[in-house]
């Protein structure tokens, strides 16, 4: 299954490492994957919010009736099925550990307060959505930064991806970074289509950050999401909508006529 994924595309950035690092940036056809995340887990000394050591399972280790996110909280095992949804959620522990753990122990902490019950309720709705499909956006700390941010959440997206497109120039000068999170979003993006779009994250960040190596900017960004996290909560009222496509250089064909897709760079809704 790992053949399917394209690596050089641009939205697998903040996994890619993790993948190389558990040589799944080729296609061995490993019998399991989980040896393979575990191994990277342990060099990387992983655990969850108990200070439990983290470790990918099978999925047939998770007790009937027990939530999923209740089993990390109280074992630190996560259950993983031999798939790309489950594979990516892995790759998004290693990349991102210190957010997965504060996301965890929110989802923990209202299962404990409210039970599992027929509905997730909104801490947990706002969870899910963050786990499963965020996008972290960067900006930096400046005019024209907050300029970029209030055009992405008026939905003004020929000004965002057109006329401020220089922003997001990959560089120490860059204004502006996408960083995917959520794996079900990745799980999506191996077959990419035009309509996909992330609930994203803004995060300011100071111009230092933009001096950075790759990885020094994706630990600050782990440890600076999950102290947000920790101090702020989080709600569906913290996300803004952002067609991956439409991201400059993340795909050939960003001419006029692709932003004026109606259906995909939907107009602000008026209240």
């Amino acid at each position: 299954m790992f053949a399917a994924i394209d690596w050089a595309r641009p939205w697998y950035r903040s996994v890619r490492a993790a993948a190389a690092a558990a040589r799944f940036d080729t296609d061995f056809g490993a019998a399991s994957m989980i040896p393979f995340l575990n191994a990277q887990a342990g060099a990387r000394e992983l655990c969850n919010h108990q200070g439990l050591p983290l470790a990918f399972v099978p999925q047939s280790a998770l007790p009937e009736g027990v939530a999923y996110e209740e089993f990390i909280g109280a074992t630190g095992g996560v259950p993983t099925r031999e798939n790309l949804h489950d594979f990516f959620n892995a790759l998004v522990w290693l990349s991102f550990p210190m957010v997965k753990r504060q996301l965890n122990a929110l989802q923990a902490a209202q299962i404990a307060q409210d039970g599992v019950g027929k509905s997730r309720g909104p801490a947990r709705d706002a969870a899910t959505l963050f786990d499963e499909n965020a996008a972290l956006l960067v900006v930096r700390d400046s005019e024209q930064g907050r300029a970029l941010v209030q055009a992405l959440r008026s939905h003004e997206w020929r000004s965002a991806f057109v006329a401020q497109r220089a922003l997001f120039a990959d560089d120490e000068q860059g204004q502006a970074q996408v960083w995917l999170f959520g794996h079900a979003l990745m799980e999506k993006l191996v077959a990419p289509y035009k309509a996909i779009t992330a609930h994203t994250r803004v995060v300011m960040a100071e111009a230092g950050y933009f001096a950075l190596d790759r990885a020094g900017q994706q630990a600050w960004l782990d440890g600076k999401v999950a102290q947000q996290l920790q101090d702020e909560g989080l709600s569906k009222a913290s996300f803004t909508p952002l067609p991956v496509l439409g991201v400059p250089g993340w795909w050939p064909q960003q001419d006029e006529e692709f932003y004026s897709d109606a259906a995909v760079f939907r107009p602000k809704r008026k209240t």
